[in-house]
């Protein structure tokens, strides 16, 4: 804009001093130059100054002010949004700054923390597989089922008094087997009371509070117990369970850990009834290999309910059991109890023991424990998707059970090509691993005519922008942290990035704050979009404060992230209504804002320009000097305002509907250098027309009465009144949401400048301040005249008529995806609105999320040894969970 503004000046400057060469040595006797000053080229140098301060108009200082107005009201939009307030926690969304509201519009990559974020680290005991039968489903009496919700009736568990009244289960019959002393039955809760590294703890008797190590387990053994085998108390020798009302003291044997390699373990316990019994649950795919033959049918009957488990995104796990003979166990013991003191090469001779004993299992069943995610995680994700929107997880969790969150929220699924998991131990593995990954997506990427290649090799290795690559399908990428460590080296950190935002899905796992900060900052360093991360605890700051967006949840790990955030809410569902409402409601009204404001000052401060060839260049205005000052300040400034504060092309209801509708705000096509020239031929264009016209209707024009009325005054009332009516015009065909405001702004505004205009220019005024009000009579005498009112209509026309055209011209022949969509809700509005969907989005998928084991190897040995144990509870002779034992610290539980 400056460049322009001066290349004008310089023009008029030219002109100015040709003009003085020319024809002005022939006015000095009306106009006689300064003394000493007879040089045309000084003239002009004097007037390339005076039409700097003429045309400073283009350059839009007022701009700034706007833009923080249409910011603050934004961000208050957010603030009162009462469908992004959590009743629950009293908790509304806060918009911490107001600098970025625009910037919520263009969002390219959400990186997410998962626990606490996605979910709500809360796990619940959902169905289960008990002797090929399936429990957990509710059935109307027509044999169909009926889909759970909070007036569906619930197990009454008041014949248990040991029960934990917040365990909820729905399917009656699970507890009718249980009363009926079906023998599987009573097996199966048995296993999940007895197998397993729980502490309890009984501070009031029948007040149980279970200690453990993982969720899942924790929540296996409420299951046991409320279906009535009460894990009590246990001692490094013995576990107390209380089975239907009677206590039963288990002698606990052996504790075969789980270890990464196993994916299982297993207790063996001898019964007060002397029975000895391996009791062993794990990942199906491990423990299908230990079964005996006998189990082959029983195993496909499981096989059809657990792969209905993991079709509803449950994480599955099956429970198996062997009884012992008394002398082998013996033998096996003596030989354990050798290994587990050996010197060398323990854990090689412990895990042969443990294959050994650990076969020939007979199968019991399986469980399915649900991982509650938060309220509308899966369909926020589905939503945002399909918005064009990719959403990375770095989480710190293990990599299985941060895939099976993946498949539970639906960014994972077996629609997917290929999901690569890149686990390298080394630098050369993790880019062999990353390069295949490329090479199965996009085989071209590798030629030596790919541009981003020869953009690396010009660039010299330095920074470069990559641009958007297309991959052959829909892929996903999981990555563990020691080899995203690799990964972030400076040599793979360009095949990484690459690499990932191929992928759809990106999920990190094991990953440090620090590794999340640096996967942010390597997608901001690499591609040219606007990244936003969200996170709830005091690990995800670093990620917080390095995206350009910060997005903190007020969960329960305190208030750091909120604190270091821009914005603010308390689920994650409310990040879809702030990206594809408010986001793109406040860029779209920003882009509009701009490509109005520029324009109309284009259109006011040209027509100055026009009017320099026809006044000898002299930086007279066309204008009086009182439309000058109040152009921007009054006449104009309250319509863009309503505009940019109320606009919207269609409301939050089909915002949410149609995502798809955000992408331009991802491509930044609203507004840019294209756009803004746009904007600039559109003002040159109307500042001809605002200035020819006028002058055509004026030239040698007579009143209705004879007299003459081509004056100066006129002309500059005549051009001032067509440039703030078409200016007007302009705002009401850019403006898509009408409200009250928007209409009291335009015609308030037109009214307003009428009635300053009739007053500044009346006689009183001119009597009482002579000096500064020398349009004595003009706008009565001018607008008077059905001529000049002939002359500002078609100046309307002729600038609105063009625009007009060429925006249908444009949505007939090349509209844009906008402009489809746009199209799609206008026909759609004609109907009912669709019902919003109420039940709970599942996925369809043949993948078993197995077991998510994150309890530390090595628990077993610590719970036998004791020593995370003190006598403690007055109701029972057993000791107790002890959170300060220095192993169990050491341990890092």
């Amino acid at each position: 804009i400056f460049a322009f503004l001066a290349l004008m000046c310089l023009i008029l400057a030219i002109g100015n001093g040709i003009w003085e060469h020319d024809k002005g040595y022939y006015f000095q006797v009306y106009l006689p130059w300064a003394e000493g000053v007879n040089s045309a080229s000084y003239s002009g140098f004097l007037m390339f100054w005076s039409y700097v301060i003429i045309l400073n108009t283009v350059v839009p200082i007022s701009l700034y002010v706007s833009v923080e107005i249409i910011r603050l009201g934004n961000s208050f939009y957010i603030d009162w949004d009462r469908k992004m307030y959590y009743p629950l926690n009293d908790t509304p969304a806060q918009a911490r700054t107001t600098t970025l509201n625009e910037e919520l519009g263009q969002i390219k990559y959400i990186f997410s923390d998962k626990t606490g974020t996605l979910t709500q680290n809360i796990m619940c005991f959902n169905k289960c597989s008990i002797n090929g039968k399936s429990y957990g489903d509710v059935y109307d009496m027509s044999g169909q089922r009926i889909e759970i919700n909070e007036n569906t009736e619930k197990v009454d568990f008041s014949y248990n008094p040991l029960a934990d009244p917040k365990f909820a289960f729905y399917d009656h019959s699970l507890v009718e087997a249980v009363k009926l002393n079906d023998v599987p039955t009573h097996r199966f809760f048995r296993l999940l009371s007895l197998c397993h590294t729980v502490m309890p703890e009984e501070k009031k008797e029948g007040n149980l509070v279970y200690q453990a190590q993982s969720p899942d387990e924790g929540a296996l053994v409420t299951a046991a117990r409320n279906f009535g085998f009460v894990f009590r108390a246990r001692t490094p020798e013995t576990i107390t369970v209380v089975e239907m009302g009677e206590t039963k003291v288990y002698k606990l044997l052996a504790i075969l850990d789980f270890n990464n390699v196993r994916k299982r373990m297993s207790v063996i316990v001898r019964s007060p009834e002397g029975d000895l019994t391996l009791y062993c649950k794990g990942a199906d795919t491990i423990l299908y290999e230990l079964l005996h033959p006998s189990c082959n049918s029983l195993k496909e009957e499981t096989t059809e309910h657990l792969n209905e488990f993991a079709g509803e995104g449950l994480r599955t796990l099956v429970v198996a059991y062997k009884s012992l003979e008394e002398d082998y166990f013996q033998d096996w013991i003596r030989r354990h109890h050798e290994a587990s003191t050996a010197l060398e090469g323990r854990e090689d001779k412990l895990s042969e023991l443990y294959e050994e004993i650990e076969k020939d299992l007979m199968l019991l069943g399986a469980t399915a424990i649900e991982d509650k995610l938060q309220d509308g995680v899966p369909q926020t994700i589905e939503t945002l998707a399909k918005a064009n929107i990719k959403i990375w997880v770095l989480t710190g969790d293990k990599q299985e059970t941060a895939m099976n969150i993946g498949y539970s929220c639906n960014l994972l699924n077996d629609d997917m090509e290929e999901v690569f998991v890149i686990e390298g131990s080394t630098s050369d593995d993790v880019l062999n691993e990353l390069r295949n990954a490329r090479k199965k997506m996009k085989p071209d990427s590798f030629l030596d005519s790919d541009e981003i290649n020869i953009q690396f090799e010009k660039s010299s290795k330095k920074q470069i922008i990559i641009p958007d690559e297309q991959a052959n399908g829909v892929y996903g990428l999981v990555i563990t942290g020691h080899s995203l460590a690799y990964a972030l080296e400076g040599n793979l950190e360009l095949e990484l990035v690459r690499t990932a935002c191929m992928c759809k899905v990106v999920i990190c796992c094991r990953v440090t704050p620090l590794q999340k900060a640096q996967v942010v900052e390597l997608v901001k360093k690499y591609k040219k979009a606007v990244t936003l991360a969200i996170g709830d605890g005091a690990n995800d700051v670093s990620m917080i404060k390095t995206a350009h967006i910060g997005v903190g949840i007020s969960g329960q790990e305190g208030m750091q992230a909120v604190l270091s955030s821009d914005f603010s809410f308390a689920q994650f569902r409310y990040l879809q209504r702030l990206l594809l409402v408010h986001g793109r409601w406040s860029y779209i009204r920003m882009c509009k804002f701009l490509k109005y404001f520029f324009y109309k000052n284009f259109a006011f401060t040209l027509v100055h320009f026009w009017y320099g060839f026809f006044s000898g260049f002299s930086a007279q205005t066309v204008y009086d000097e009182w439309f000058i000052t109040l152009y921007n300040l009054v006449y104009t400034s309250l319509p863009v305002l309503g505009m940019s504060l109320f606009d919207q092309d269609v409301d939050d209801r089909w915002s949410m509907l149609f995502p798809q509708l955000y992408v331009p705000g991802q491509q930044n096509l609203y507004f840019n250098k294209v756009v803004f020239v746009k904007c600039m031929l559109q003002g040159i264009y109307s500042s001809l027309i605002l200035f020819f016209i006028p002058y055509g209707a004026m030239y040698n024009t007579m009143r209705s009465d004879g007299k003459a009325i081509a004056d100066y005054q006129s002309f500059a009332l005549m051009a001032q009144t067509c440039l703030l009516i078409v200016v007007s015009v302009q705002i009401g065909l850019d403006t898509s949401y009408w409200t009250v405001v928007n209409q009291f702004f335009i015609w308030g505004s037109l009214s307003v400048y009428f009635a300053i205009t009739f007053t500044m220019y009346s006689d009183g005024m001119y009597l009482i301040f002579t000096a500064s009000f020398p349009f004595i009579g003009t706008a009565r005498n001018t607008l008077s005249q059905p001529n000049v009112w002939l002359a500002i209509f078609l100046s309307i026309i002729l600038c609105v008529l063009p625009v007009v055209g060429f925006r249908f011209l444009k949505a007939q022949l090349k509209p844009t995806p906008s402009d489809k969509v746009l199209l799609k809700i206008k026909e759609a509005k004609k109907r009912p609105p669709p019902p919003s969907p109420k039940r709970r989005l599942r996925r369809t998928s043949t993948r078993r999320s197995g077991y998510a084991f994150s309890h530390q190897h090595g628990f077993g040995a610590l719970i036998m040894s004791g020593r995370n144990m003190r006598p403690k509870s007055p109701f029972a002779t057993t000791g107790t969970f002890s959170p300060n034992s220095d192993k169990y610290k050491h341990k890092g539980l």
